[in-house]
């Protein structure tokens, strides 16, 4: 792999790395873009963000760089919005809706650069950006857990700062630019006015905020948010046709905790890893054969054919470093865009998924007990894996199975017999087995329980 263009940056934080990294965000390193007119006082409060790989090549990283939360103090002022445009400002839609919001996983999609005039078009572009992202497995096997909420963002200028170059500055929503820490492809924002719209959708669990332009770019906030709860803020370009698979990278470092894949040749301190054993899922100390003795990270899927089409075992170079560390495959979506994710990193995401998500909803009230003419009614995502799997549903009365119920998304309450008229607890179990899955720890993760009282 070539030396990057920029200094990586790890993210755990190296001193000395971040050091470089502020002069680079605060444009003290000869940066010409709109990052380099930001003053002292915005830059106060810095955020570690993932530089996308450049545009001709594969690569799905170029490091890390600390940039300013507040965005570009260059920016326009702004003349305000008409009363007109305030009236369409900050309106919310579903675009793909599967349940309740708490027991979903809900993406909420802010456009940046468009007007009121061109509200329809953001819509359609966070329309098609998330089918590019759905298409993604295992996005496309658990679509259902999903929600998609749009948050409509009126610009009073159409497009973004740094498109078509660094001297281009606009009056937008949500202050999106270009050359950020003077990186042309870096697409930064400011994360106050981001939190302000994404707090109006019904619940933010991840943020993708479109920019209108064709311009190659993107960056990943891969912080969880503290305020509003989201894993993590991906930014892209509308119209460019990489961007989805940008935004699929950065949700495995917020969703699935994914360390990147990547690696560094040429840059001294990235040369060999002397630390102690990383935290993340897919990346490890261990050679294949000490991890199949220990027991340890993805030993369960060691020999195994992974759909980025390798082989599991554990091959150097990855977390930046040549030497030192392992990545489970050749070659995946957290080391090159375009690729699927691994098998520990499909474990991964799906872990990640159900975090946010349940399986089981209940569509009769739990609070108020049943009595004999009642349903209990439970809404179970379907999958859409191409083995046909589904869920497995179990009903349970007094914790005595009632087999003849099982895969049922409903059960009459005068139809079950009971030995008393007193109280009695009704519940229905849905769980997901799927093979995708072989960490018991993470098993016990993809099941859900919903009880009922029974009065008689």
């Amino acid at each position: 792999m070539k030396s990057p263009t920029i200094r990586p940056v790890l993210r755990a934080g190296v001193a000395a790395a971040c050091t470089a990294a502020l002069l680079l965000a605060t444009g003290q390193a000869g940066a010409s873009g709109p990052a380099a007119r930001a003053g002292t006082a915005r830059a106060s409060t810095q955020v570690e963000v993932e530089v996308p790989g450049p545009e001709r090549g594969g690569d799905a990283g170029s490091g890390h760089v600390l940039v300013p939360s507040s965005g570009a103090a260059g920016a326009r002022a702004g003349r305000g919005l008409t009363a007109a445009e305030r009236a369409a400002d900050g309106r919310v839609g579903a675009l793909v809706e599967n349940g309740p919001a708490a027991d979903r996983l809900d993406v909420v999609v802010i456009g940046d650069g468009y007007t009121a005039g061109e509200l329809d078009r953001f819509r359609a572009d966070a329309q098609r950006k998330w089918a590019e992202i759905a298409a993604v497995e295992p996005y496309a096997t658990y679509r259902e857990l999903f929600n998609v909420w749009t948050v409509d963002a009126v610009s009073a200028e159409s497009g973004v700062s740094g498109d078509p170059d660094p001297a281009t500055v606009r009056d937008t929503a949500l202050g999106s630019y270009f050359w950020c820490a003077d990186i042309e492809r870096l697409l930064c924002v400011d994360q106050e006015k981001v939190d302000a719209y994404a707090a109006k959708a019904p619940e933010a669990d991840l943020v993708l905020v479109l920019a209108n332009s064709a311009k190659y770019g993107g960056a990943g906030y891969n912080e969880p948010s503290d305020t509003l709860g989201y894993a993590g803020i991906s930014t892209a370009s509308a119209g460019h046709p990489k961007s989805g698979q940008v935004a699929v990278h950065e949700t495995g470092h917020s969703l699935g905790k994914l360390a990147d894949e990547y690696f560094y040749t040429g840059v001294p301190e990235y040369a060999q890893y002397t630390g102690r054993e990383p935290a993340d899922l897919n990346s490890s100390t261990l050679t294949a054969d000490r991890m199949a003795r220990q027991r340890a990270k993805w030993h369960r899927w060691l020999g195994e054919e992974s759909p980025d089409g390798g082989t599991v075992g554990a091959y150097e170079g990855g977390g930046y470093y040549v030497t030192g560390l392992h990545r489970p495959t050749p070659d995946s979506a957290m080391r090159s865009l375009g690729k699927p994710f691994n098998l520990p990193g499909v474990e991964a995401m799906i872990a990640g998924f159900y975090q946010h998500a349940r399986i089981a909803t209940p569509l009769t009230p739990t609070g108020t007990p049943l009595r004999g003419g009642d349903t209990a009614r439970v809404a179970v995502p379907r999958l859409a894996g191409a083995d046909g799997r589904q869920p497995v549903v179990r009903w349970y009365l007094d914790g005595w199975e009632l087999w003849w119920l099982r895969g049922r998304t409903e059960a009459r309450v005068g139809h079950l017999w009971t030995a008393d008229r007193g109280l009695h607890r009704l519940s229905v179990t849905a769980e997901d087995r799927t093979p995708s899955v072989r960490d018991p720890h993470i098993s016990r993760t993809l099941r859900s329980t919903v009880t009922w009282e029974i009065r008689p």
